[in-house]
């Protein structure tokens, strides 16, 4: 494939989906930016009950400790990692991120409580503004473009686990793309223009001086002249984007992983209904509760990034390829950090 080196393109595609969405697109001759590769479809797992799905997470992570004797964990305070540290072995390693702004302190509680059930030895990694000037232009090198604001402090917890001599991670990152844990955009049908400008991380029209417009990636999924797969675009660019950032922040450190969850497939259309009335990630829902019955199931929530605070009183790029007249404080801190990367990117690579 002959390559197309269009840097007002790929700050587009950065902006809005916080990656470059097209393959074959590039920021500068030389670079060669790095995707996941999905799982073909006839490599799925077909689930439609938590019983099945905790078989098949127990096969893979005993599959992972006859490979790799030492196995750690990315550990947060939701389903999605506690349920598969119910699997691990006891003396096994678990990391949960920490910081003095406090963003994490619910995750933290939660962590430990699910690593002294299981006899796992709990380790906090400390995130600061400085690992992010350290370790950002590390994990954007390997990538080739600006970088998903979690993938500095996942390099640095696998960075932490390699000292600790784990030989293999396990993340939960999967659970929330194939089983229906995108609430807020399953929440209703939407129509493409409304889609397209909710689903947007950051409009490159607020932003860039040369915004290129990105409603290509939306059209395979248009349904009608104002109707969108909005469910299909979900498993599609948005999966692509996330478990991108899982992979090469780990990669960057050179640590294996494995993501049990990617490779299931719903055996039955996602019950929206469900959904809709309260119930995201149904069948997780169900396997938490079996896996720990003495447990409130825990809210729905992001990993945390301590982006707020750290970028509260930033006061925005000033190269040429952004406009001089952002609205900083209408912004969030993760849009921010967008616009913080990608100067530093550009700084870096350019």
């Amino acid at each position: 494939m002959d390559r197309v080196f269009d840097k007002d393109f790929c700050l587009s595609s950065y902006m809005a989906f916080r990656y470059i969405w097209k393959d074959g697109y590039d920021f500068f001759p030389g670079f060669e930016h790095r995707n996941y590769r999905p799982l073909p479809e006839e490599d799925r797992i077909p689930v439609k009950s938590a019983g099945q799905i905790g078989a098949e997470i127990q096969r893979q992570i005993e599959n992972l400790y006859r490979t790799c004797g030492t196995v750690g964990i990315l550990l947060s305070g939701g389903m999605d990692s506690a349920i598969l540290a119910s699997y691990m072995r006891p003396g096994s390693h678990a990391y949960t991120f920490v910081s003095s702004t406090g963003v994490f302190d619910l995750d933290l509680q939660r962590a430990k409580d699910y690593s002294e059930r299981f006899g796992l030895i709990h380790h906090q990694v400390d995130i600061t503004f400085e690992d992010y000037k350290k370790l950002t232009p590390i994990v954007m090198d390997r990538k080739w473009a600006p970088v998903h604001s979690i993938e500095p402090q996942i390099n640095k917890a696998a960075i932490q686990a390699k000292k600790d001599g784990v030989e293999a991670m396990i993340i939960g990152d999967g659970a929330d793309y194939v089983f229906g844990g995108m609430d807020r955009l399953l929440s209703r049908d939407w129509g493409f223009e409304a889609f397209v400008q909710r689903y947007y991380s950051l409009d490159p029209e607020r932003v860039l001086a040369h915004p290129v417009s990105m409603k290509e990636a939306f059209e395979p999924y248009r349904t009608g002249p104002d109707a969108i797969d909005f469910a299909g675009f979900l498993q599609g660019p948005c999966t692509i984007e996330s478990y991108s950032s899982y992979e090469n922040a780990l990669e960057a450190a050179e640590m294996p992983y494995i993501d049990p969850y990617i490779p299931f497939t719903m055996a039955e259309p996602l019950d929206l209904k469900r959904i809709r009335e309260g119930e995201p990630k149904y069948l997780i829902r169900e396997l938490f509760a079996l896996r720990y019955p003495s447990l409130e199931i825990p809210a729905k929530i992001p990993m945390p990034r301590p982006v707020d605070t750290i970028f509260k009183d930033w006061l925005g790029p000033s190269r040429p390829e952004f406009r001089q007249d952002i609205d900083m404080d209408s912004l969030s801190g993760n849009q921010k950090w967008q616009l913080w990367c990608a100067e530093l990117f550009l700084e870096c690579f350019d």
